[in-house]
């Protein structure tokens, strides 16, 4: 098995994780709707601080439903209160035709609007006046666990896998990976802790061509294991499910 050898790989690998395990959210789009400009201002202000470049802004029902339209967002920060409509009435109209996480800042604080906004499915609910800090805190969370499929990062027991450079990391060297394992990897990874049958990796990887790739994909399966587990003879992350398929063990 090929493997590379570096001088400083802990330190290398260090840099690499803590560098990407946030990229990736600071690309996403997010839609900032309040009819006060200062706060609109604010906001994204702190979010291009952080990184974020892709920032839309509306001050209306309408406007916010323009901008969904044109850019669909993978984020939506919505006041409640605006003058032509409310943020939940908005949040339905929304929700007719695009499906992506919501949060609701605003100055209406009562048990009843809260329960409202995350009875309609709202990922989250903040009150104004608020501590700028939290709000980019809760921006990741929502951004981690509604995009957890586009995280470049995959950390099992002992090792991390970057899938945007097809290597694997464990015990400070790097174990290159091939297209074919990475793929199986995202496919097992996107059903982490479940077992996932032979025929849907096979269909996954090779496609409507995947009959008679069994034999192939447990070659596959040998070579990730030399890469990712520690006792690739006796695996404790990627393991086989007699008669069924794989599992991809990722602690939670």
């Amino acid at each position: 098995m090929r493997r590379r050898s570096i001088i400083f790989p802990i330190i290398i690998t260090f840099v690499r994780m803590s560098g990407n395990r946030t990229d990736f959210l600071r690309d996403k789009k997010i839609l900032l709707v309040d009819d006060e400009p200062e706060v609109l201002d604010m906001i994204e202000s702190l979010l291009r601080d952080e990184g974020f470049s892709s920032v839309t802004r509306a001050t209306t029902t309408k406007e916010s439903l323009e901008q969904c339209r044109l850019h669909q967002p993978d984020l939506a920060i919505l006041d409640v209160m605006l003058p032509d409509g409310d943020g939940f009435s908005l949040f339905k109209e929304i929700r007719k035709s695009l499906d992506f996480p919501i949060l609701f800042l605003t100055a209406r604080d009562q048990p009843d609007d809260l329960l409202e906004g995350l009875g309609l499915g709202a990922d989250d609910y903040m009150v104004k006046p608020f501590l700028p800090r939290e709000l980019i805190l809760r921006i990741y969370a929502i951004l981690r666990r509604s995009y957890k499929a586009d995280d470049p990062l995959i950390v099992l027991n002992g090792c991390t896998v970057d899938v945007g450079r097809a290597e694997a990391y464990r015990n400070g060297e790097i174990f290159p990976l091939t297209a074919k394992e990475v793929k199986i990897l995202i496919t097992l990874y996107n059903s982490a802790n479940r077992i996932v049958t032979i025929d849907s990796i096979c269909n996954s990887v090779w496609g409507d061509n995947r009959y008679g790739y069994e034999n192939s994909l447990m070659a596959h399966i040998c070579r990730i294991r030399e890469k990712i587990e520690e006792n690739a003879s006796s695996p404790s992350v990627l393991i086989t499910v007699k008669g069924l398929g794989y599992k991809l063990n990722i602690s939670q």
